[in-house]
């Protein structure tokens, strides 16, 4: 479960340039929920996840898992208990090292110290079984270094490297959006395989409207560092690319009136 309580953010206070990004941010995702963010730029959503990760600090607001307080806890810590995928096929894995070493590195995480670190036939198994569901291949390329695969491939063994430690959180940072139209797909299929079969409570940011409307629990509209619109229930299983375009024309009539 995530909670996020009267969450503020402001860059460059007091200066010309103060831009609030998060004006006390309500929301919440039960256990296992998927919910799906969309909002024009500048909305707020990057600035949300970042600060849920703990890579960026809240000015004032609490942010709880499965209702632990870890607002101040630092994002190395939180780590262990939420996994993150993004934009960039290039972050998230290391280039020079395999497959097979890059998934050791992500159950390691997510363990204690004392698990032993070897590449054993186990483990190896383990991978090779977990990989196969993304139909790529990659099941075939354990030996083969992470700087040879292709975008898609790299983003797709992210994702099995997120969820791999069964995480209390998972984030995903418009990890589609740097992918063709059909690995993209291709991802997003793996993604709800994912979420679906280990129940994981699941943000995903997206620009994507058609995925906002095919995937997730709940669509979460951000506008200037607020929620909002959400629709979720027989609302989300109706809704409709168009419908959601109207949400942000309405908000563009909006500003033009104000003007």
């Amino acid at each position: 479960m995530l909670e996020i309580r009267s969450a503020r953010k402001t860059f460059y206070a007091g200066q010309p340039d103060e831009k609030v990004a998060l004006d006390n941010l309500d929301l919440t995702l039960q256990t296992g929920e998927f919910g799906v963010v969309i909002g024009s730029n500048g909305a707020g959503k990057s600035t949300m996840l970042n600060a849920v990760s703990g890579a960026l600090s809240l000015d004032s607001g609490a942010i709880l898992i499965n209702g632990d307080d870890v607002t101040s806890t630092p994002v190395h810590k939180r780590a262990t208990r939420i996994a993150r995928v993004f934009q960039d096929p290039m972050l998230g894995t290391a280039a020079s090292m395999t497959v097979a070493e890059n998934m050791l590195l992500a159950e390691l995480r997510s363990k204690k110290r004392t698990l032993a670190r070897g590449l054993n036939a186990k483990r190896l198994a383990d991978y090779k079984e977990r990989l196969s569901v993304l139909g790529l291949g990659l099941e075939n390329r354990l030996e083969t270094k992470v700087e040879l695969l292709s975008g898609g491939q790299r983003q797709s063994l992210s994702l099995i490297m997120a969820v791999g430690g069964s995480p209390d959180l998972l984030l995903l940072d418009e990890h589609t959006a740097a992918l063709d139209p059909r690995t993209a797909d291709l991802v997003m299929q793996a993604t709800v395989r994912a979420v679906d079969s280990l129940k994981l409570t699941t943000l995903m940011v997206t620009h994507n409207m058609q995925h906002a409307v095919d995937y997730g629990h709940r669509v979460i509209m951000l506008d200037a560092g607020r929620v909002k619109l959400q629709i979720g229930g027989e609302e989300k299983a109706n809704v409709t690319v168009a419908k959601l375009v109207d949400h942000f024309a309405v908000k563009t009539d909006a500003m033009m009136l104000g003007a």
